[in-house]
C-alpha cells in the first residue's frame, strides 16, 4: 500500500508540474533531483571506500542539469550541444580537482572525488537536462509521451517477468531481470509508441513512433541495470531512502537517464 500511495503522489506531482505550471516549475523540479540524484550517486561511492563529498557531485549535477536546459538561450551557435557539453565537463572536472586539491591528501580520493564530480554530471544532470529542455522547448505532450513510454516498458518488463521469465538477462548484476520480460517490455514498448503518439506527438508516421519506442525501451532497461550494477557494487539494495516503498531518486529515473538523452537527439536532429 505505501508503494501505491508514494507511486501515486509521484505520478500527481509530474502531472501537474509538466501540464499545468510553467515550464520553470519542470526545470526546478529537474534540478532538485538532479542535485539529490548526484547526492546519491556519491553516497554510493563512498560505500565502495571512495572518499567523495555528497555535496560536490550534487552541485555538478544540478548546474549541469540547468545549462543543458537553456544551452539554446546561452549559445545561439550550431555547435551549442557540443560547446554546452564540453563546458559541463571541463568545469566539473577543474572544479572537482581544485576542491580536491584543497581538501586532499595524496591517495585514493584524489581520484575518486573528481571522477564522482564529473560522472554525477553527465550520468545524472544532463539526462535531467534534457527532459527538462524537452519541456521548455517541444511541450509537455512529448516529455509526457516518453515518461509514459518508459513506464509501461518498465511495467511490461516486471510482469512479463513474473510471468514467463525463465532465462536471466543479467543475473550477475540484476538477478531478478529476464530475456522474457525484456522482449515484452520492447513489446509493450512498440505498440504504446505509435498509440500514445496520437496524443502527445501528433503528425509523427507510425513506424517512426514505435522504432523510437523500441529504442527508448532498449536504453531504458539499459539504465535500469546500470545502476543496479552501481547498487550492487556499493552493496545496497537501493540507492536512498526518499520515496517509501520506491527507493532514492536514481531508482525512479534510472531508465530515463539513459532514455532522456537519446530522445533529447531525436528531437533535435529528426523532427522539423
Amino acid at each position: 500500500m505505501v508503494r501505491v500511495l508514494s507511486a501515486a503522489v509521484l505520478v500527481a506531482l509530474l502531472v501537474i508540474t509538466i501540464w499545468w505550471l510553467p515550464s520553470w516549475a519542470t526545470l526546478g523540479l529537474a534540478v532538485i533531483a538532479a542535485a539529490m540524484g548526484g547526492a546519491e550517486f556519491a553516497t554510493l561511492a563512498r560505500a565502495t571506500g571512495a572518499d567523495v563529498p555528497p555535496a560536490w557531485p550534487a552541485a555538478a549535477a544540478g548546474i549541469a542539469c540547468a545549462a543543458l536546459a537553456h544551452a539554446d538561450t546561452v549559445f545561439t551557435s550550431g555547435s551549442s550541444g557540443a560547446l554546452l557539453v564540453a563546458f559541463v565537463v571541463m568545469a566539473a572536472t577543474v572544479g572537482g580537482a581544485l576542491m580536491t586539491l584543497a581538501t586532499s591528501t595524496p591517495g585514493a580520493s584524489a581520484f575518486a572525488r573528481p571522477a564522482a564530480t564529473v560522472m554525477a554530471a553527465a550520468y545524472v544532470g544532463l539526462p535531467l537536462g534534457a527532459a527538462a529542455w524537452i519541456r521548455e522547448t517541444a511541450g509537455p505532450a512529448p516529455l509526457t509521451w516518453l515518461v509514459a513510454v518508459i513506464a509501461l516498458s518498465d511495467s511490461a518488463q516486471y510482469y512479463t517477468g513474473r510471468a514467463f521469465g525463465r532465462r536471466k538477462l543479467a543475473p550477475v548484476v540484476s538477478p531478478g531481470k529476464t530475456v522474457e520480460g525484456a522482449i515484452g517490455g520492447v513489446v509493450v514498448a512498440a505498440a504504446a509508441g505509435p498509440a500514445l503518439a496520437t496524443l502527445w506527438l501528433p503528425g509523427t508516421p507510425i513506424l517512426e513512433a514505435a522504432i523510437v519506442a523500441i529504442l527508448l525501451a532498449g536504453f531504458g532497461m539499459a539504465g535500469d541495470l546500470f545502476e543496479s550494477l552501481l547498487k550492487r557494487s556499493a552493496g545496497v539494495k537501493d540507492s536512498g531512502t526518499l520515496i517509501p516503498g520506491h527507493g532514492g531518486i536514481l531508482d525512479r529515473v534510472d531508465a530515463i537517464l539513459f532514455a532522456a538523452p537519446m530522445f533529447y537527439i531525436y528531437l533535435r536532429l529528426a523532427v522539423p
